[in-house]
């Protein structure tokens, strides 16, 4: 009877151990909340579960680049969600469409050599009531478009090309003669927008040369984008506010296995603006965002909180290389909106950036809208480690009245910079460093446009 006691005991005690062991290694958002499984349990999408396959040709679309045929992949869309749902799938060739909207029970798929090229004429897309800029309002839809899903998935190894030389003309060529002319002046559609939907998976697809933004996701939940490559130029002509991902007012987001190249940022939390943003139903939050084992080129920021953004809570940016972006993390405090930029942490980030950190206030189209000006801004508990990075300037950080930069922890760094800065560091309260290594230097590998137009949008 004791031996039967004291072995009952130790299976106890090791059963105890090994549940402390695992919930001690478990991995944590910057709150010290576990992760959910879900962010782990990623799985390739299998087409032959998601109903009736509708190839597009089978249906009279055909394979011409030339002619326009939205309403006939719009046909077949809505009569695979009458019949109970299925996947349209984009076969090789390619295809000219506009603006086409997915209902539910419907998904995309594009195979190996299959491309879905949108209309550079905007008279092809239509006005609706959507989101932008942090507002909602009459403007163009996306090439793909998909609200109020359950299940949403695009998928394969084809191409989203939203063919925007055009715009891109069109929107320098304004800007030269109105220097004053926001993004939404000149009419451009995006790629791909997901609104009021959850467990939705974008994954293996190409997306390029949209006119605008190219993904879009607001007010969504249970969000994976899993191995995409997301493209577009910054020369010869620029792909002006191409941003890669833009993710407003979502919870439960992960990036993962990405390549991002754009000429804006490659993933930026929205949210809304103006003084009362964060009284506005239709703003909200960003909370557990989780981005790893990223690949990132060229682009104005890896990770940027604005510049429509009022709380953004629980943010990862991990694992990852970039290779000439012109900053890491950008923090964009608007004087005219409410802000708090909350539990963030950047760690084991290799590569070469213009500015490691840059924080400053973002003035575009400044409006307090005859009100008075909102609370300060506020962005806290921020931890950045395990960094080796290259950089012209290390640390741009601006001291202002009109927001608090505090309770920031720096470990394990190793940065060689052209501009060290180190006494801008003095403007957070309550630093933190351990093994910080930043080391001027006199050159690098690496030569930066000494002006680029990111640095214009924020006057």
């Amino acid at each position: 009877m004791k031996f039967h006691n004291i072995s009952k005991l130790l299976f106890t005690s090791c059963i105890f151990f090994l549940f402390s062991s695992q919930v001690k290694s478990q991995d944590k958002f910057p709150d010290g909340t576990a992760i959910p499984k879900w962010f782990k349990e990623n799985r390739p999408t299998d087409i032959n579960k998601l109903g009736k396959k509708y190839i597009l040709t089978d249906f009279g679309v055909k394979n011409d680049s030339t002619i326009l045929q939205t309403k006939q992949v719009q046909a077949i869309i809505d009569n695979a969600a009458k019949n109970g749902g299925g996947i349209i799938i984009v076969p090789k060739g390619t295809f000219l469409i506009s603006s086409v909207f997915f209902k539910q029970g419907t998904h995309l798929y594009l195979e190996n050599g299959a491309k879905l090229k949108g209309s550079d004429d905007i008279n092809d897309f239509p006005v609706v009531t959507t989101r932008m800029e942090g507002q909602t309002v009459k403007y163009f839809p996306a090439l793909i478009n998909a609200d109020g899903l359950d299940g949403f998935t695009i998928s394969g190894k084809g191409t989203l090309d939203g063919n925007g030389l055009r715009f891109w003309k069109s929107f320098w060529k304004r800007r030269e003669w109105n220097p004053k002319c926001t993004n939404m002046d000149e009419m451009r559609p995006r790629i791909i927008y997901v609104s009021n939907s959850k467990n939705v998976q974008v994954e293996g697809i190409t997306i390029k040369n949209s006119p605008f933004w190219s993904t879009h996701y607001y007010k969504s939940d249970f969000v994976k984008l899993l191995n995409l490559t997301i493209l577009a130029p910054k020369e010869p002509v620029k792909a002006p506010s191409t941003d890669a991902v833009d993710i407003d007012a979502c919870t439960n987001f992960l990036i993962k296995n990405c390549y991002m190249s754009v000429n804006d940022d490659a993933i930026a939390l929205k949210g809304g603006k103006g003084p009362k943003a964060d009284k506005d139903p239709n703003n909200g939050e960003n909370r557990n965002i989780l981005i790893e084992d990223n690949s990132f080129g060229f682009c104005h920021s890896v990770l940027t909180c604005g510049s429509e953004s009022i709380h953004n809570y629980n943010v990862i940016l991990r694992n990852s290389k970039v290779k000439d972006a012109s900053r890491l993390l950008h923090l964009k405090m608007r004087p005219d909106t409410p802000q708090h930029y909350e539990y963030l942490t950047v760690e084991n980030i290799t590569g070469n950036v213009k500015t490691f950190l840059y924080v400053k206030g973002w003035n575009q189209f400044f409006d307090l809208k005859g009100e008075e000006r909102p609370r300060k801004g506020l962005a806290n508990n921020i931890t950045i480690k395990n960094i080796d990075i290259s950089c012209e300037t290390a640390f741009s950080i601006e001291k202002s009245d009109l927001f608090d930069l505090k309770d920031f922890t720096f470990e394990n760094f190793k940065i060689k910079a052209l501009k060290p800065e180190m006494q801008n560091l003095n403007h957070i309260q309550n630093l933190k460093q351990k093994n910080i290594n930043v080391t001027q230097v006199a050159s690098l590998t690496q030569s930066y446009d000494k002006k680029d137009d990111s640095d214009i949008s924020a006057k």
